[in-house]
């Protein structure tokens, strides 16, 4: 059910629309580190480096389009929050359209163009065939991931986390079941995992899309909604473009810093995979918190409350504090053993350990920075910024890749470890003062227009 966050309690309606997000993350992140448990406890060490190995170029793919996925559903909870309900529906129609040429265009380059990326991420040969079938089908299955993502920002743009989060939980136990099936049953390595990752995706959007078409009526078009309106495209894209390269241009930092890790060996490259997939699975709070502070932003600029905006950021920023310090703590203290989910403890797996033990405790020093960068550059997208967001992620790119390319040749894993800090300081700096200066001009725009 749709649901307006423009009136109650800001905080309690931010942690009640996140909680869905965050148990739909969760659960996104239990089948990816589910395909990583199956793979590396069924096809060994080097097949866990091979589906570890494409993580950043995935990202920069898949990143930037549910980058614009996201971007699109700013405006429809603007308007949604303004009650402009005929514009809120053009805004989807023209989005479906953008949605759709966009993943055709994607899925046909980067089919095309994976064994270059591979090469270029400096891919070891003794792995390279499992990561080129890997790659492959996951490439081909971008429609699938855009299908989901899009349907879900549109309910989430009307308040509405619950029926993402279902359909989540669906797509979650079906690749699981796959997952088990296709490798331990059809013995079709690699590859196997990425079919029934796509696959539990492509199913999950097609239902979600057939349930938001039956029971949202305040969806329906009407006749005269269904015309092409440059300008309203022009607005989708000036939103979802600049969020699409906030996520690519962090995911370029990301393959940079993914290429130094390979060319270190596949211990590094495995030790990196299982904190990476550890390290997603505790974002997912914040990124829960982002996106419930995101939506309330848009639906309360739509409805002309600056203030609100205001105590609803702070708010949710003093909880996201909270969580980043305690997860932090465990992420100090306990890296080897939450490690010992993805590999069975034997022979050659306790050097894999210590180095993913190690990459966690350094991420654990800094991560409280992520309650205010990610929150609050959420928060400055919601309010319209995307174009003044994406400096951010410019920043990240800048900080890893400096790391890598030039302190990680002389001190190698000890400086690649803190890659992800100095990104994050950065942003983090950037990030503040550019919300301060965007709530000024909303404010100044509002007054002015009363």
């Amino acid at each position: 059910m749709v649901h307006s966050m423009t009136q109650g309690k800001p905080i309690r309606l931010i942690l009640s629309f996140s909680i869905m997000v965050l148990l739909g993350d969760l659960f996104q992140q239990f089948y990816n580190i589910m395909d990583a448990v199956i793979v590396g406890r069924s096809l060994g060490p080097e097949a866990l480096a091979a589906v570890g190995a494409t993580s950043s170029v995935q990202f920069l793919i898949l990143g930037f389009g549910m980058g614009i996925c996201m971007g699109f559903a700013i405006p429809i909870s603007q308007r949604f929050g303004a009650q402009d309900y005929s514009n809120m529906r053009r805004y989807i129609r023209h989005g479906w359209i953008l949605i759709a040429v966009i993943a055709a265009l994607f899925t046909i380059v980067c089919s095309l163009q994976t064994g270059p990326i591979l090469r270029l991420l400096s891919v070891g040969d003794n792995i390279f065939p499992m990561t080129y079938s890997y790659l492959f089908i996951i490439y081909l299955g971008i429609p699938c991931t855009l299908l989901y993502n899009y349907v879900a920002n549109i309910l989430r743009a009307l308040g509405d986390s619950r029926t993402p989060f279902l359909f989540l939980v669906l797509s979650a136990c079906m690749n699981i079941v796959l997952d088990l099936l296709f490798i331990r049953v059809f013995h079709w390595g690699c590859g196997g995992a990425a079919f029934a990752t796509i696959l539990s995706q492509g199913v999950s959007g097609v239902l979600s899309f057939l349930y938001m078409r039956r029971h949202y009526r305040i969806l329906r078009m009407e006749p005269d909604e269904k015309g092409w309106r440059f300008s309203t495209a022009k607005k989708l894209l000036s939103m979802g473009i600049p969020m699409g390269l906030q996520f690519s241009i962090t995911a370029i930092g990301m393959m940079v810093m993914q290429s130094s890790i390979n060319a270190l060996g596949s211990d590094y490259s495995s030790a990196f995979t299982a904190a990476s997939r550890l390290k997603v699975f505790l974002m997912a709070p914040i990124n829960a918190l982002g996106s419930g502070a995101s939506t309330f932003v848009g639906q309360n600029y739509g409805a002309r409350k600056p203030e609100r905006i205001r105590q609803g950021v702070v708010q949710t920023v003093l909880c996201g504090v909270v969580y980043t310090v305690i997860s932090g703590l465990i992420m100090i203290l306990l890296g080897r053993r939450l490690t010992l989910i993805f590999l069975a403890n034997g022979e050659g797996v306790a050097q894999i350990l210590g180095h993913s033990a190690y990459y966690m405790r350094c991420m654990g020093y800094a991560w409280w920075l992520l309650a205010f960068l990610i929150i609050i550059r959420m928060s400055t997208q919601g309010l319209g910024y995307s174009d003044l967001a994406v400096m951010g992620g410019i920043m990240e790119m800048t900080a890893r890749s400096f790391v890598c390319l030039f302190l990680a040749p002389r001190f190698g894993y000890d400086a690649i470890v803190w890659a992800d800090q100095s990104a994050w300081l950065m942003a983090t700096v950037y990030i503040i003062p550019v919300f301060v200066y965007c709530m000024k001009k909303v404010r100044n725009r509002l007054a002015k227009s009363s």
